[in-house]
């Protein structure tokens, strides 16, 4: 019974180290679709509406590509011209993880 048991939690923990890891690997694309997509677009590109109105810069273009993490982290923290802030919004995890996913969609 013994065996068992430890086999059962053994599993059990592996089972949750799992989701946590397949959380991670997606908080930033869901936490990007839900907080950003509507005025940057799936692509960054910032070809909607919304990112037209707001002159949304396009996250390959020169002006973002040489800003640091840092400054990308200060950016949706503080807001920049007409992009709200999200400090109180997002955990700083959150933030990282969206800084990532930017980072993501300027490779292709």
């Amino acid at each position: 019974m013994l065996k068992y048991t430890t086999h059962t939690g053994a599993i059990a923990l592996i089972a949750f180290s799992v989701s946590l890891t397949s959380f991670a690997q997606t908080s930033g694309a869901d936490t990007y679709k839900a907080k950003c997509q509507m005025c940057h677009a799936a692509d960054g590109s910032g070809n909607t509406p919304a990112g037209k109105a707001m002159k949304a810069h396009p996250f390959d273009s020169p002006d973002v590509l040489k800003q640091s993490d840092t400054d990308l982290v200060a950016v949706i923290k503080n807001g920049k011209n007409k992009m709200p802030a999200f400090t109180g919004k997002l955990t700083d995890a959150q933030i990282t993880d969206l800084v990532e996913h930017i980072h993501s969609l300027q490779k292709k």
